[in-house]
């Protein structure tokens, strides 16, 4: 099968095409024919992208842990699952991605894919909406009525923390850039702020939660408009490695959930959420997403992998 895999040898890192045996899931485990895989481009510099479990370093990675596609073929003591069946999801962030023509995953990280969405659209999804969720819902504890301010609306994962914001009945402030103004006010988006002019500590304050996706000094700056008993949540690959024992306690990486999978495709078929795919790319260029060679606007890049 082909795959894109990170390269050993070039600077800047690259994703280069290999022909590589096809996976055979094992026990418990599901084979994915890859339709569609989304990009996460700051993924090439986490850990599990340049390390294995046991710590020791990993290479030649294949990226893209989300994807839509249809099953393949399944290993043993897996029930539930048809072959053929159309699925989205994720898979292990140690294991290889989805940038490939197959790629391995579990049946906890999948669900059926919202039948309304194309693969493209599908792909765009998962990582995205579920972070989006856990840190909303299972971490803040979100709450109807309070005051919720997202950092990077306009990206992926803050588009869909802004209409769950919403759908909850709380109130959402976002930073955002103006060419996105309008875009994050249809997602649901009360008030906006122009990150470029305006600091954004001088115009809110006593916040009940802030869903940051940007890090560093946006983080930091922070602090100072959450009310006490706020909360704070931030995905921000640099968070995990700091010694502010404050931000380590925020911070937290997605893990895949069946059950969130599978409500959140319903609320896209009803029309509840809606998702944004920015550019597509197909598999031979993928690198192209990784290396900032394709300039990102709002929402998500996908890959697409079969026609």
């Amino acid at each position: 099968m082909k795959v894109m895999r990170l390269s050993d040898s070039a600077a800047p890192t690259v994703l280069i095409e290999e022909n590589i045996p096809r996976p055979q899931p094992g026990r418990g485990e599901l084979l994915i024919q890859v339709y569609a895989a989304g990009v996460t481009s700051k993924e090439l510099l986490w850990y599990p992208t340049t390390h294995n479990k046991n710590g020791e370093p990993r290479s030649r990675a294949v990226p893209g842990h989300e994807f839509s596609g249809v099953v393949a073929a399944a290993g043993e003591d897996v029930t539930g699952i048809a072959i053929g069946q159309e699925v989205y999801g994720m898979n292990d962030w140690f294991a290889d991605g989805a940038t490939a023509e197959f790629c391995l995953t579990q049946p906890g990280s999948v669900a059926p894919k919202p039948a309304k969405l194309t693969h493209v659209e599908a792909a765009s999804v998962p990582i995205a909406a579920l972070t989006a969720w856990q840190g909303l819902i299972d971490r803040a504890r979100l709450q109807a009525g309070e005051r919720v301010l997202v950092h990077g609306g306009a990206g992926a994962v803050g588009m869909f923390a802004i209409q769950l914001t919403r759908l909850h009945g709380a109130q959402v402030t976002t930073t955002a850039s103006p060419h996105n103004f309008e875009f994050v006010k249809q997602l649901g988006a009360e008030r906006v702020i122009d990150y470029h002019a305006t600091p954004f500590e001088k115009t809110v304050a006593t916040m009940d939660v802030v869903f940051d996706t940007v890090g560093g000094e946006t983080l930091e700056r922070s602090w100072g408009v959450i009310k006490p008993g706020g909360r704070m949540i931030t995905i921000a690959p640099e968070s995990g490695a700091s010694s502010d024992e404050r931000v380590k306690q925020a911070f937290f990486i997605v893990e895949p959930n069946h059950e969130q999978l599978a409500r959140i495709g319903q609320m896209l078929d009803a029309g509840e959420l809606r998702t944004v795919v920015d550019a597509v790319l197909p598999l031979v260029q993928a690198s192209a997403a990784y290396t900032g060679a394709v300039k990102q606007r709002r929402g998500k890049l996908v890959v697409a992998v079969a026609s």
